[in-house]
């Protein structure tokens, strides 16, 4: 379904006073230190207005939308640094059902991701975390049997519904396993970023039942749709940093002057400004070719695919020295920025993958 900007701006809009209001930086510090570590009533709240069904058709309880949508939310999402399983859930679990599931497939599985009463996740890439075809670890055997194990698995402790990417001798397939499965075990992964759970999942003999007969170009498309949300948390998240940034350096006041007024500082915030529109501006070109379909889709989405992880990176890095020694402290939000920058400079694939790919579709 295609809507307006309008309409856009304001699912937007309605996004942000939810997590305004009950996904302060109090709030994600309070659920961060949760066993599920997110907020399954706020969980509930953001299924009400459509965001966990926001790629669902409608037949299947959704509204249907596009990835210009997708990266509006996860704007929002990421400047609220909300610690939930959206971007495994409701975007890579849902686009590759889509891309893989048969008729059958999407009306068992999508309704209850829709309503959010169901959380999905999928294992894709093994220990190295390429998020590529060669770097599959579970392998299916021809009785549908999986062995191997998955790593970097996002929210896995919690899903429900869990898909595998596993390879078969004709290439990679996808797979559904119960939870309960025999064989099947998942654990908890350390993280770095406690608002991004992952888990690796180890399989030995695990039955399992395939979605369709679709191959990596089915995962490729999911994780597309994911690196496209994935920019657009990243470009919130910057912007939210820089502009907390900003308004610290106008109001401390050191040496009888705002330090905003240091040249020194002025020129790093000039620069700042100028990569985070840079990247914002990736991160929308990239939603609106993948929306339409555009030749230059690959281009766009594999530019966005580097320059707002490194964009957010750097902001966040920058935004701690420019706070001084108070920026460095558990206190302060700052660090949680970075840390979310950091976790997504690896998820998915990281920045030199995107690089790549952008001079493969350059043709250079």
């Amino acid at each position: 379904m295609t809507i307006s900007v309008d309409e856009r701006a304001e699912l937007k809009a309605a996004v942000r006073g939810l997590l305004h209001e009950r996904c302060t930086e109090a709030d994600v510090r309070r659920v961060i230190g949760t066993d599920d570590g997110f907020d399954r009533e706020l969980w509930e709240m953001l299924a009400e207005q459509g965001v966990t069904g926001v790629l669902v058709d409608s037949d299947c309880g959704g509204i249907g939308l596009s990835a210009l949508e997708v990266e509006a939310i996860a704007e929002e999402i990421g400047a609220a640094l909300l610690p939930s399983p959206w971007l495994s859930s409701a975007v890579l679990t849902v686009a590759l059902i889509r891309a893989a599931g048969s008729r059958e497939d999407k009306r068992r599985l999508l309704p209850g991701l829709a309503d959010g009463t169901s959380i999905g996740t999928v294992a894709i890439t093994g220990a190295r975390g390429t998020w590529t075809p060669k770097d599959v670890g579970v392998q299916a055997s021809p009785t549908e049997t999986l062995s191997g194990s998955a790593h970097y698995v996002t929210w896995g402790q919690l899903a429900d519904v869990i898909l595998i990417v596993a390879d078969t001798a004709e290439g990679p397939g996808v797979f559904e396993v119960a939870p309960s499965a025999q064989g099947f075990t998942r654990s908890a992964a350390t993280v770095f970023d406690p608002t991004v759970r992952l888990s690796t999942f180890t399989f030995d003999d695990t039955p399992a039942r395939r979605l369709g007969n679709a191959g990596w170009e089915a995962v490729q498309d999911a994780l597309d749709s994911a690196v496209i949300a994935l920019a657009g948390e990243q470009v919130g998240g910057s912007r939210r940093i820089f502009d907390i940034t900003v308004e610290y350096l106008q109001t401390r006041v050191q040496f009888g002057r705002a330090i905003g007024s240091f040249q020194a500082l002025k020129h790093m915030a000039a620069d700042l400004l100028l990569e985070n529109e840079s990247a914002m501006s990736a991160a929308h070109h990239a939603a609106a070719m993948n929306a339409s379909r555009h030749e230059q889709a690959d281009e766009a989405l594999a530019l966005a695919g580097f320059v707002c992880a490194e964009t957010y990176e750097s902001t966040a890095m920058h935004a701690i020295q420019m706070h001084g020694g108070i920026g460095f402290t558990w206190e302060h939000p700052a660090h949680l920025f970075l840390r979310r920058a950091r976790t997504g400079m690896q998820l998915f694939g990281a920045p030199a993958l995107y690089r790549e790919r952008y001079l493969v579709s350059k043709g250079a």
